[in-house]
């Protein structure tokens, strides 16, 4: 708690609450409550503002908000001039207070006005003069109309200038929020999907491709000036085109949840980018939006699912319910901090400070009922009304705590376990967050697959050969058994990945060591330094033939492996054709072209050559069910002459041995039985494929690697070889079995079992 004399600096300064009056803010201007409306009963559900026509005819709005330990809620109505009109929601029940206003049409835009006690030192941060957007908005309007170079001190709760700054936070500010905060709209859609075909694309067959809306139609010459950044941008032939020839499965949307820029970010003349700064869990981000921001938005939405989903292409969201863009205590006042500051968020034993296991200074109180309902309500929203797949949680370990420490029993996991829509769809766990305890990979429990971090950290290392040995390598090439196989799961519970939007894209990690962050305006103190890359020779861009030719060697050996590696794989778009950052391996806020995808390099015969290997590694995927295995290797002998479903050896083309995993190697191979692959195909038939030996090879120079001889194979023929720029001169060439091949420095040799 806060001390004796800290209360005593700020006696006189308080609203009303615990005995203590607040005095009026220097130059602050009381806007004059405007006459208030008269409003039916209306009924506490749904939550939210829904449009509807009465039994008697009438058509008008009903809204229903959670506030628990509230006092009082007025609904606050603005016209197109921004003329404001009240309405007192008199009827309260279970904690929502309710109300059904005749005539309040589809894109009337509102807020709320919630009345109660301030006494910041018991969590209570009431405060009628601040404009909340409602939780349950479905859209949302004006968020982006921040001219200031800053958070207006409006928006703030207290004063956020007071000259006492250790108390600033206890002074309240009333001065009226509502010409600078963004305001909800009344949405009405009746859509019933019927014209939807969902892709429901297995696990095991899935490769996600993770992209940023306006990033990756920012800059794309195919979709019109008009639609690029925006929903009907990604909907476009053109965006889609790139996706199918790629043959990616998901695209994983980042966040577009409605969201908010950061005062510190606005001061420096920057803008929250990757969006993990949600502030509206039911609203389509306005500014990706073409068509309009006064309920538009939605439809809009709504039609780039359908082209997706179309084209067969599933649309998974990342998704923030971790923490909301109020931050601490010193933060903004925008929705639910002044809804219900102790209802909605977790707080310290000193309730005047917020418990953050997100690092963004608040963390959502997700055992509250209320607080779950609005997660789970969301969920099933996007799900049923707004066509998505699935959902990535961004750190999702923060989503499992009870009181304090991670729970894998935890409420909110065990009522998705039983929620009837939220169980079938995808979900992916960013599986740690910042506080004690919270690194848990592997530890989630069976419906969801995790961020496999340990299979990013040690491919990156086996590539720039800095692993001790190779028992790490063999595990993530495998599925990661060691981390996932237990309670029923799957090696698609491994979602593995090399890069993600946080850190260096892919062709930064073979050309920067270090990062180069100076443009997001920290003094490069942002950011990781555990970058485990490579540069190959020079620190960033470099006209040394030999090391672009190794760098782009790099990419192809960075991308194989991740193709060829059992479990689900993750791509970053533009990663595929050679996208950089310059060296910035935090880029949130680069809203530029930093960060937006250059599809300019599709003109480089170089890049066009990794997009088309790509390309070919994926469908090479599809194609066979060896690559894609729903089952875990056993590693046992499926046949008498001792055929294995998994081998491995070293570079003398014999079986490892245990002395082997353990001493240092850059040369790795693994052999996948197509010949007696668990579970049948959809007719019931066992599955059978191709067999294939993958040789990895890390070292800086050539190695002999003798290919192994029966019951293996009698020859192999050569699919990819990661030597070549151009693979055309790769396939075919075939080699008996026992031969003794070359295998080029730092290279993947893929071939097939031939006979």
């Amino acid at each position: 708690m806060s001390s004796a004399a800290e209360q005593e600096a700020v006696a006189g300064h308080q609203a009303t609450g615990n005995g203590r009056q607040a005095a009026a803010v220097p130059g602050a201007r009381r806007a004059a409550p405007p006459p208030a409306m008269p409003a039916r009963p209306g009924a506490p559900t749904p939550l939210g503002a829904r449009f509807r026509v009465g039994p008697d005819g009438v058509a008008g709005t009903n809204f229903a908000l959670w506030a628990g330990g509230a006092e009082g809620v007025e609904l606050c109505l603005f016209d197109d001039r921004g003329k404001e009109s009240r309405v007192r929601l008199a009827e309260l029940t279970h904690e929502i207070w309710h109300g059904f206003v005749p005539g309040v049409l589809p894109g009337q835009r509102y807020g709320y006005r919630v009345h109660g006690r301030w006494d910041p030192w018991t969590g209570a941060r009431w405060n009628p003069a601040k404009l909340l957007l409602d939780p349950y908005a479905r859209a949302v309007d004006g968020a982006e109309g921040n001219d200031y170079g800053s958070l207006p001190p409006e928006v703030y709760g207290h004063v956020r200038d007071w000259p006492q700054q250790h108390v600033a936070d206890t002074v309240r500010d009333d001065r009226d929020s509502a010409p600078y905060v963004p305001k909800g709209v009344v949405v009405h859609d009746d859509d019933d999907w019927a014209d939807d075909r969902r892709p429901k694309t297995p696990w095991a067959d899935s490769v996600i491709y993770e992209l940023h809306v306006k990033g990756f139609t920012r800059l794309h010459p195919g979709i019109p000036e008009e639609l690029r950044g925006t929903y009907a941008g990604l909907a476009h032939p053109a965006a889609i085109e790139h996706l199918v020839k790629l043959g990616v499965t998901a695209v994983e949307l980042l966040p577009v949840h409605q969201f908010a820029h950061e005062d510190h970010l606005l001061r420096r003349g920057l803008r929250n980018y990757w969006g993990y700064n949600s502030i509206g869990y039911f609203a389509p981000h306005a500014a990706y939006a073409a068509s309009g921001t006064t309920g538009q938005q939605v439809g809009e939405f709504k039609r780039m699912v359908r082209a997706l989903h179309a084209a067969g292409i599933e649309v998974i969201l990342d998704v923030v319910y971790n923490h909301t863009a109020e931050a601490g205590e010193l933060g903004p006042t925008l929705s639910l901090k002044g809804i219900d500051n102790r209802g909605y968020y977790r707080l310290q034993d000193d309730p005047r400070r917020y418990a953050d296991y997100t690092g963004c200074g608040n963390t959502l109180h997700v055992v509250q009922p209320h607080v779950l309902r609005l997660i789970t309500d969301s969920l099933r929203y996007w799900v049923t009304e707004m066509g998505v797949d699935g959902f990535r949680f961004d750190l999702a370990a923060a989503l499992a705590r009870s009181m304090h420490d991670v729970d894998m029993l935890s409420p909110f996991l065990a009522v998705i376990a039983q929620d009837p829509v939220l169980r079938r769809v995808k979900l992916i766990a960013e599986p740690w967050d910042v506080g004690s305890g919270g690194y848990q990979v592997g530890a989630f429990p069976p419906l969801w697959t995790e961020w496999n971090d340990r299979y990013r950290n040690a491919v990156r290392d086996f590539w720039r050969h800095a692993l001790p040995d190779v028992r790490e390598m063999g595990y993530r090439l495998s599925g990661s058994s060691d981390l996932y196989a237990w309670g029923g799961r799957r090696p698609y519970a491994s979602v593995n990945f090399i890069t993600a939007h946080d850190g260096f894209t892919l062709r930064d990690l073979v050309s920067y060591e270090r990062k180069h962050n100076e443009a997001n305006g920290e003094g490069n103190r942002d950011g990781t330094d555990d970058n485990r890359a490579w540069n190959c020779g020079a620190e960033g861009e470099t006209d040394d033939e030999g090391v672009t030719a190794l760098r782009r060697r790099q990419l192809r050996n960075l991308l194989t492996t991740l193709l060829l590696s059992t479990g689900v794989p993750m791509l970053v778009a533009g990663d595929e054709l050679g996208r950089t950052q310059g060296g910035n391996n935090n880029a949130y806020c680069q809203d530029n072209e930093i960060s937006w995808v250059d599809w300019s390099l599709l003109q480089d015969p170089g890049w066009k050559a990794l997009f088309e290997l790509t390309s070919r590694l994926i469908e090479l995927r599809h194609r066979h069910p060896v690559l894609r295995r729903r089952a875990f290797f056993s590693g046992r002998a499926q046949t008498a002459d001792g055929l294995r479903d998994l081998a491995w050896f070293t570079s003398r083309g014999t079986e490892m041995t245990e002395q082997d995993w353990y001493a240092p190697a850059a040369t790795l191979g693994m052999y996948l039985s197509g010949r007696d692959i668990p579970g049948r195909d959809e007719r019931g038939d066992q599955i059978l494929d191709d067999s294939f030996l993958a040789v990895l090879h890390a070292g800086e120079a050539p190695v002999s690697f003798v290919l192994p001889g029966p019951p293996w194979a009698e020859r192999y023929e050569v699919v990819v070889d990661t030597s070549l720029e151009e693979q055309e001169g790769a396939p075919g060439v075939e080699h008996p079995a026992g031969a003794e091949i070359t295998m080029p420095a730092r290279a993947v040799l893929l071939l097939r079992v031939a006979g």
